[in-house]
């Protein structure tokens, strides 16, 4: 008797790598993605390749959300700690001779230039997540204590940089860990009203902190001077507060359902700074107003939901970890983004998520949505 074996297709063939994927958190990862495009070619029509090389950028992020997918929870689990170590031990180079660009040393020249900060991005959920995942059913405060020390060593070599705006993004992901670990409120409390009354006493003792000839000692000048201008962009209209101004009169001017596509006047006469990378809101607030920013904050908030409902249902503590921090870290860079170029936050450099340019937090975004998916495709596929 002869046996005849059909040659299974390349379809059959590529399926099962597929299967188990998030279709609603793909389609809303796709969506922002399509928003990012348009808004790129308008905003960087005349930067030359800009929109083309953000186009390469989400081909790179999205062959690497494809690739991560496709590695278990536990391989991640495995990867932590290298990665952890390899990203301080790169923080520490930079700090003693790492390149250094407009009076920040963030780079390394390693044959290609990289911002080794990038990597506690998504390092350092991944190390808090494995620390909590070995202690599970032991927690006790030197656990957590363990753990803000963790999380301490590359926020302060990132902020010496200094790199506010990554320092921001690496300090919330790790604290999102701690905090759905179990951090007691009663332990969390204290430091967001001490957080909250320095801030108050910034805004009261405004007059002093931008009196000319005053510095406060814990601050760099720069730092000082974005919240000078955050509390009065009209001190210097033509200088620090010009971003803030500008951007404010965009995202106004574009009233309920904006100028259109490729309409915005704002952007296309340049008075918007920065217009395809931190500012990139502006010009997409311009061409389509109040109606497509609610779109587009929808998006990221059903992003968040999605990724926080993978986070629910997920089968061990390392991947719950893991997957609410990782969903948070896209709700705090849209959050920072947005406000600093709304003008309620002081202006740092947060890309914001699929529409600015940037090739490293592109890849960085990519790597997160792979860490998503891969989360969801484990218990998926343990389901079935």
């Amino acid at each position: 008797m002869a046996f005849v074996f059909e040659k299974p297709s390349l379809f059959q063939r590529i399926a099962p790598l597929f299967q188990g994927f998030d279709g609603p958190l793909a389609f809303a990862v796709f969506l922002l993605g399509c928003a990012g495009l348009l808004t790129m070619y308008s905003s960087g029509y005349d930067h030359g390749a800009r929109f083309v090389d953000h186009g390469r950028n989400m081909l790179i992020a999205g062959t690497i959300l494809f690739l991560v997918a496709q590695i278990p929870p536990q391989r991640l689990m495995s990867l932590a700690v290298p990665l952890y170590v390899l990203g301080v031990t790169l923080l520490v180079a930079v700090a003693v001779f790492g390149v250094t660009k407009k009076g920040a040393r963030r780079w390394l020249n390693l044959g290609v230039t990289i911002q080794p900060s990038e990597i506690l991005k998504i390092a350092m959920p991944l190390m808090l997540a494995w620390w909590f995942q070995k202690r599970e059913g032991l927690l006790r405060p030197l656990d957590f204590a363990v753990a803000l020390v963790l999380l301490a060593v590359p926020v302060g070599l990132i902020v010496k940089q200094p790199d506010l705006g990554t320092g921001i993004l690496v300090l919330s992901a790790g604290l999102s860990v701690i905090f759905f670990a179990g951090l007691s409120w009663k332990l969390i409390l204290p430091p967001l009203l001490i957080g909250l009354c320095g801030m108050a006493a910034i805004v009261w003792f405004e007059p002093e902190l931008c009196a000319d000839g005053f510095r406060w000692p814990v601050l760099h000048d720069y730092q000082q001077q974005r919240i000078c201008t955050l509390l009065d962009p009209s001190r210097d209209p033509l200088g620090k507060g010009f971003h803030i101004i500008q951007g404010m009169i965009a995202i106004g001017s574009g009233g309920t359902w904006g100028k259109g596509f490729m309409q915005g006047t704002q952007t296309h006469l340049e008075f918007i700074p920065e217009r395809t990378t931190d500012f990139i809101f502006a010009a997409f607030s311009e061409e389509y107003g109040l109606v497509g920013n609610l779109l587009l904050i929808a998006g990221f908030i059903f992003l968040l939901v999605r990724g926080l409902m993978i986070a629910l249902y997920a089968s061990t503590l390392f991947t719950r970890l893991l997957a609410g921090s990782v969903s948070l870290i896209f709700f705090t860079y849209a959050f920072v983004n947005m406000g600093m170029v709304s003008g309620i936050l002081p202006v740092v450099g947060v890309p914001l998520p699929f529409i600015s340019y940037g090739g490293t937090a592109m890849v960085t975004l990519g790597l997160g949505i792979g860490i998503l998916m891969s989360i969801a495709k484990s218990k998926r596929l343990v389901q079935s």
